[in-house]
């Protein structure tokens, strides 16, 4: 019994200094979430150069995005920028992300997500049609912007 009533009062001392040096659960999972809408916004039939800057917006300047299953890094803005302006190029018929969970630790969020589309790439002469579960892990810094992307793709 004192081992539990300890264990109580360690968690109401330790909670409070852990939200005091990050963001706390709810901010975490909002900001991720904008991350997934943003992420959403710039796959659509209708997205244009707006969606990818409000994408962007949400980055450090010194971020890093991680494609793990292609072994992709990429770390520079304008390049990040370049591929997504391309992509709009694609002819979208429709693109959905749904999140299947989330959970987050101190910040960083881990989201999984079901991604469902149907897109024509500019350069492939067929249309795929794909759905694919994905998980993201999402780091973020003292201002609330991501610093780290780490994407296993499913």
């Amino acid at each position: 019994m004192q081992k539990l009533a300890l264990c109580f009062l360690l968690t109401l001392y330790i909670t409070p200094a852990i939200s005091e040096d990050g963001f706390g659960e709810e901010a975490l999972e909002q900001m991720a979430l904008a991350f997934i809408e943003a992420k959403n916004a710039r796959q659509q039939p209708d997205s244009d150069a707006t969606d990818v800057e409000n994408f962007l917006a949400l980055l450090a300047d010194d971020f890093v995005d991680e494609h793990i299953k292609f072994g992709v890094t990429v770390s520079n803005k304008d390049e990040l920028r370049a591929s997504m302006l391309q992509k709009l190029e694609d002819k979208v018929f429709f693109s959905r992300i749904e999140v299947d969970q989330v959970m987050i630790g101190r910040n960083v969020v881990f989201v999984k997500y079901t991604e469902t589309a149907k897109v024509k790439p500019v350069h492939l002469d067929k249309v795929i049609e794909y759905s694919s579960t994905n998980i993201v892990s999402l780091e973020f810094d003292d201002q609330g912007l991501i610093k780290h992307i780490r994407r296993h793709h499913g």
